[in-house]
């Protein structure tokens, strides 16, 4: 595949590119589940899910800003108290700054709000099960490491991760977290996802629920 952005029209696309790679999973949905990362991995996993006959779900994670700098991650936060924050000299600092100010409270607050919004599943629904966790991108990698962390504490028979794009060294970092990556595109210094994508709107909930809503639940 090229390596010069755009190289696909919209998430809906790139998922049914994914969707490719996975054909050893077609119609597998009694022991398979999709786990998309809203807002932006819903659409990608839609259109997987809709390929390949597979049950979608959603799985929340929250990125931790500082909201003078809301496009920076310093940490995130996912199911089962799981928190993670970027590595380096600075990570306690970031930790340390996060708490004091309330924003891994908010992010906390926020992530609670999304779970019941979108229907995150209890953990019995996906322990034995091979799960394949779906996002637009990875830039940084935080969210998705917080993601994978705390699915990995449900003992899933698998985990997978899916993407259409992602950055080459985080790539290298979020590889041992899983027994299956698959990218479309690793690529150096990925600044913003949205440049890989003719349209990349930004996504609502309602938009999200509507898609999740198009969906058979998870495990049916």
């Amino acid at each position: 595949m090229a390596d010069r952005p755009p190289l696909w029209t919209n998430r809906h696309q790139a998922g049914l590119a994914l969707s490719d790679a996975f054909t050893d999973r077609l119609g597998l949905g009694h022991d398979t589940t999709l786990l998309a990362l809203p807002r932006g991995g819903v659409p990608v996993a839609a259109a997987m899910a809709s390929r390949l006959g597979l049950p979608l779900t959603t799985w929340s994670v929250r990125k931790i800003a500082d909201p003078a700098w809301p496009e920076l991650a310093i940490g995130a936060v996912a199911a089962g108290g799981v928190v993670v924050w970027r590595d380096g000299e600075g990570a306690s600092r970031r930790a340390t700054t996060a708490t004091m100010h309330g924003w891994l409270r908010a992010q906390q607050q926020e992530l609670r709000r999304r779970q019941v919004l979108f229907g995150d599943p209890p953990a019995e629904q996906l322990r034995g099960r091979h799960l394949i966790v779906v996002d637009d991108g990875i830039a940084t990698g935080m969210t998705v490491k917080a993601a994978l962390l705390s699915l990995r504490k449900l003992e899933p028979a698998s985990l997978g991760l899916a993407v259409p794009v992602v950055d080459r060294n985080v790539a290298a970092e979020l590889s041992p977290l899983v027994d299956r990556f698959v990218a479309l595109a690793v690529v150096d210094d990925l600044e913003a996802v949205g440049l890989w994508y003719q349209h990349f709107e930004q996504l609502d909930d309602e938009q999200v629920l509507a898609l999740l809503n198009q969906q058979p639940p998870a495990g049916e």
